[in-house]
């Protein structure tokens, strides 16, 4: 019975790398055809909004308020 034990663990290795090959070589196109469909909408997207934003009249940024610069009467350091 120990033998027949010892020949059916390769075999379980067998079967189970026959189930891992087959798995693994599967064909995965299906997938990315999705995944490239998905990625050419987020692309018509980007290009949409970013004529939308650029074809307003808006500026993007606010010109920055002048900064008062320092006085040296205002400034201390000991020494």
């Amino acid at each position: 019975m120990a033998a027949l034990a010892w020949l059916l663990i390769p075999l379980f290795a067998v079967v189970g790398a026959a189930i891992w090959g087959s798995w693994a070589s599967r064909n995965k196109t299906i997938g990315d055809v999705a995944e490239l469909a998905g990625y050419a909408r987020f692309r018509d997207a980007m290009e949409r909004s970013h004529t939308t934003a650029s074809a307003s009249a808006r500026p993007e940024h606010e010109p920055a308020p002048a900064a008062a610069a320092p006085t040296p009467a205002t400034s201390t350091t000991t020494g």
